[in-house]
């Protein structure tokens, strides 16, 4: 379709298309947006939809943004009276030869410092250059993505000499004793020695944390002075505070102490969640079954989200509560992975992992099977599951699971039954 018979409705019908379908891995790369304003001007739906999704990633949780129905003449008008925000994207349906003419009237009441991103309906390569010559910071052709408009934002916002920011995996039971401390430790273990790479555990259960007793350390220090006193958080400090387990795995260990009451502001745990992105390739946050707003929001912000469960009642409806509420925290991530464990324990009743997973609507990246003498020894010499027996089917589930949640591996779909699979049952015969 040419520029000239280009259709705002068929390009709406594209936009929504554009909008709805991508992969989450398409904006696993980019990093969270700063503290900045926008105003979006949207002439049609399809873009209003972009943007409200737009607002809803957890990226851009710090940015203050406003969708408003308009044009660039509307623009124009808001801000004769009003400041403008440090950037403002406009769609615009109007043809090059008559574009600049249009932006006149907004770029005379424009701070030189805004930001200007225009969304219009022409590929035209010379109406590129000189939208770009004229000070638009970016010029791009509808229908767009929502990973377009995020990548278009980091572009212009974000240095691309940063750092590179680490990896968060949060790990949260769907009830109390499901045994999900106990993966993220193992999981944090078997990240730093299977990669080489420096992993940081953190300890979010302050009153009753067992990350010390597991890893058989004693620190004077730990997760609760980083918490209590946020004015003091920066990288010395944090390096006091961390306790080494092993060559590259340290310990920001909770006091497991009841000598105060751990009542946190729902924002307590950014800093360090954003201090630890900064100085460590993977962090591990190993967040105690509770619902309050500071565990939302530690949830929301993770890379990664790990659920555990065991095969009962109560966890498959915890289970389903915590997925539902996740998926509408990150509606633009990836779904949270899911591990049944304590399987096949002797005598008690329990929901078959396949009836477990089918009202869930999800597959497991893990069933581990009942193991009390294994994981008992493990707790109480305070060493890892690997250390005990690396020739455990269990260490070898472990090590599945951390290439997983470092980006190192894809969940494989199980094959499906049916003929293919009766055929084989019988050629085994």
């Amino acid at each position: 379709m040419s520029a000239i018979d280009y259709k705002i409705e068929t390009g709406a019908e594209e936009a929504n298309i554009a909008a709805d379908q991508f992969r989450a891995g398409d904006i696993e790369h980019l990093r969270p947006l700063p503290r900045i304003s926008v105003h979006a001007f949207c002439e049609t739906p399809a873009l209003q939809k972009v943007m409200e999704r737009c607002g809803q990633d957890r990226r851009m949780a710090k940015v203050n943004l406003r969708i408003n129905s308009g044009s660039i003449t509307a623009a124009a008008n808001m801000f004769s009276t009003m400041a403008t925000p440090n950037l403002i994207i406009l769609e615009t349906a109007t043809e090059p030869r008559h574009l600049m003419e249009e932006l006149a009237p907004l770029a005379a009441v424009c701070d030189p410092s805004t930001k200007v991103v225009l969304i219009g309906r022409y590929n035209d390569i010379p109406l590129y250059r000189d939208l770009i010559r004229n000070g638009i910071s970016e010029y791009m052709v509808a229908p767009v993505s929502m990973p377009d408009v995020l990548a278009t934002i980091a572009g212009i916002f974000v240095d691309p000499e940063a750092e590179p920011l680490g990896r968060t995996i949060a790990f949260i039971g769907a009830k109390g004793g499901v045994g999900s401390s106990t993966l993220a430790h193992n999981c944090a273990w078997g990240i730093s020695n299977l990669f080489s790479t420096e992993v940081v555990l953190a300890d979010l259960d302050l009153p009753y944390g067992t990350a010390n007793i597991n890893f058989d350390q004693d620190p004077p220090s730990g997760i609760a002075e980083a918490v209590f006193a946020p004015e003091r958080l920066d990288e010395v400090f944090l390096d006091r505070l961390l306790t080494k387990c092993s060559e590259r795995l340290s310990l920001l260990a909770a006091p497991s102490m009841l000598d105060r009451a751990y009542d946190f502001d729902p924002m307590a745990f950014q800093p360090l969640t954003e201090l630890l992105q900064r100085n460590a390739p993977v962090s591990v946050l190993d967040v105690p079954h509770q619902w309050s707003e500071w565990t939302r929001n530690v949830l929301a912000e993770a890379d990664e989200v790990v659920v555990t469960a065991v095969p009962d009642l109560a966890n498959l409806r915890n289970a389903k509560n915590l997925f539902d509420c996740l998926k509408k925290l990150r509606p633009n991530d990836k779904m949270p992975h899911l591990v049944l464990n304590q399987v096949g324990m002797p005598k008690r009743p329990e929901i078959t992992p396949g009836d477990f997973c089918e009202s869930l609507e999800i597959e497991p990246v893990a069933i581990i099977q009942f193991d009390a003498v294994l994981f008992g020894n493990a707790a109480n010499s305070g060493r890892m599951i690997a250390e005990i027996d690396k020739k455990a089917p269990v260490a070898e589930t472990l090590s599945q699971l951390a290439h997983l949640v470092t980006g190192r591996a894809e969940v494989k779909k199980p094959k499906k039954g049916g003929l293919g699979k009766m055929l084989g049952l019988l050629g085994r015969k």
